[in-house]
């Protein structure tokens, strides 16, 4: 059985991810959600690595948005899978590669003991502008308060440099800019352009189902998807 971890990004959850899951599930596909929120990019990628440690193959991992520094220090993975998120190079953090935009970092608010969270109704228009009403709700629900400090962690290793890796361009993104994604989905093998905004796995969880899906397909043809066709293999 094919295994997929799927990495969320700050203020999020793995609830975010279920129907992505459960689709994949359905599909055959052994999917772990593991939870960061350890306070430290070093501690959640300690998380994740754990789990990636003991699956019987390696493999495939998807990071979302701040999953992106996350999943970047990994070893012993199949394919990265970047979907609207950071690609860190050598001494690079999420923040300085320009980390939030300016509609998502209005939603920030501090809170006394130091974390943070999103009002909800900014955190709506920034992450989940295209999703039906109901769902974004839903998503809203599920947000959590975020320790500070996170977003400026650099990664000790950069898989990107080393294994097969696709990025996902959120065209509609409010969260993230778009010209930062194709700038850092440069660094990538293969690049798809969805016009989504910053979280397609809420509104429109087809679209990861169906990726993740063809990228297990083609794992046993890597030329397919590897930097001899570096570019924008697909448009949604």
């Amino acid at each position: 059985m094919a295994s997929v971890v799927l990495v969320h990004g700050l203020y999020h959850q793995p609830e975010h991810f279920i129907r992505v899951a459960e689709g994949l599930r359905a599909a055959g596909v052994d999917v772990v959600t593991p939870e960061l929120h350890r306070g430290s990019l070093t501690a959640d990628t300690a998380v994740v690595q754990a789990v990636v440690d003991v699956l019987a193959a390696p493999p495939l991992v998807l990071g979302h948005s701040y999953g992106g520094s996350v999943i970047t220090g990994l070893r012993g993975v199949g394919r990265l899978v970047y979907l609207a998120a950071f690609v860190p190079d050598v001494h690079e953090s999420a923040a300085s590669l320009g980390g939030a935009s300016v509609q998502l970092k209005s939603a920030i608010e501090p809170q006394t003991d130091g974390s943070t969270h999103l009002a909800p109704s900014r955190a709506v228009a920034a992450l989940y502008a295209d999703c039906p009403e109901h769902l974004a709700a839903w998503a809203v629900g599920l947000l959590r308060a975020q320790a500070a400090g996170c977003g400026r962690g650099v990664p000790e290793r950069h898989g990107w440099k080393h294994t097969p890796s696709v990025y996902v361009v959120c065209t509609e993104d409010r969260a993230i800019d778009p010209g930062l994604q194709q700038v850092m989905a440069a660094r990538c093998d293969s690049v798809r352009k969805w016009e989504t905004g910053h979280s397609p796995f809420v509104g429109q969880p087809e679209l990861v189902i169906d990726l993740v899906l063809e990228l297990l397909d083609a794992s046993d043809a890597p030329d397919a998807l590897d930097g001899t066709n570096r570019g924008i293999t697909a448009t949604r």
